[in-house]
């Protein structure tokens, strides 16, 4: 350990220490509190910042240990899962019909069944993977970190939409979705490949941050975990707003349709999105995670 490491080692501990002792020194409340109760109070206290960022930061470290075959089948499930979200709004489109004066609202709801099927399965999906992975590398920038995270994405991303391709495949030629659930399909997709690539770009931007803060609510949201990731999903896809994922198997069922050629769909519609999901998440959400705490490290 070189001179600069031991500073950084006993500034580390010089903080700990000071946490502690604010931790352990009772409020002027707390002096008048039983034992029992001030334990009652610190049970009921919220996770501080660093905290939260302790988890999500030991869960992406455990993400970038995880062999390639695990993050392929695991990235290959989410997408299939996520497809779930493009067939629930279908389904709601094709019972409430197109001229719902509330349908955007409703349909909205069906987006949060593929998310909440990915994140509470513990799935690999990539805009959750903008903050996960990042925060380790932020942490220790160094070049192993920078070679295990880009692997990670390539992996994930590759895997994710071979799910979404799956599914988008399914649909359009396993004749399993009835007639008129297909149509409304059909109707979302349409209208996500209306957005040009700069419309497609900026609407990712909103919704890679919202993912982000998802993952990083999830520490606090213990028992709650399915109304935050409703809440953040539907409002992702009420605003309409763009996901990188979720979109790119309704532009692989254009493409399946024969709507849509097949590199039109990845380098104008799904690219574009990718890249506002990164900038979001990983631009925006991680930086800012990080840089609430890095002064308490």
């Amino acid at each position: 350990m070189n001179d600069e490491e031991a500073a950084r080692e006993r500034q580390a501990v010089a903080k700990r220490k000071d946490r502690e002792s604010r931790e352990q020194t009772p409020t002027t409340s707390e002096k008048s509190l039983t034992r029992k109760e001030r334990a009652s109070v610190a049970e009921h206290g919220n996770l501080s910042p660093l905290t939260v960022y302790s988890v999500v930061l030991r869960e992406g470290e455990d993400e970038l240990r995880r062999p390639n075959t695990s993050l392929w089948w695991s990235g290959v499930a989410a997408g299939v899962g996520i497809s779930t979200s493009v067939l629930a709004e279908g389904i709601i489109r094709a019972n409430l019909g197109s001229d719902h004066p509330y349908l955007t609202l409703i349909e909205s709801l069906g987006y949060a069944f593929g998310f909440v099927l990915v994140i509470l399965c513990r799935l690999q999906l990539f805009t959750e993977n903008t903050i996960t992975v990042v925060l380790p590398v932020l942490a220790e920038p160094s070049r192993n970190r920078f070679y295990c995270a880009a692997r990670l994405w390539g992996i994930v991303l590759a895997a994710n939409l071979v799910g979404t391709f799956l599914t988008a495949a399914i649909s359009v030629h396993g004749g399993i979705i009835p007639a008129d659930t297909f149509a409304a399909i059909l109707e979302i997709s349409r209208h996500v490949a209306e957005l040009t690539p700069a419309e497609a770009f900026l609407r990712g931007i909103p919704s890679g941050f919202f993912i982000a803060a998802m993952v990083w609510m999830m520490p606090s949201a213990k028992g709650s975990e399915v109304l935050v990731i409703v809440m953040f999903t539907w409002l992702i896809a009420a605003g309409d707003f763009t996901h990188v994922i979720a979109g790119s198997n309704e532009i692989f069922t254009l493409v399946l349709n024969g709507e849509m050629n097949i590199l039109t769909g990845l380098v104008f519609h799904i690219s574009p999105v990718l890249i506002g999901n990164i900038l979001g998440g990983t631009g925006l959400f991680a930086m800012l995670a990080y840089g609430q705490v890095h002064e308490e490290m």
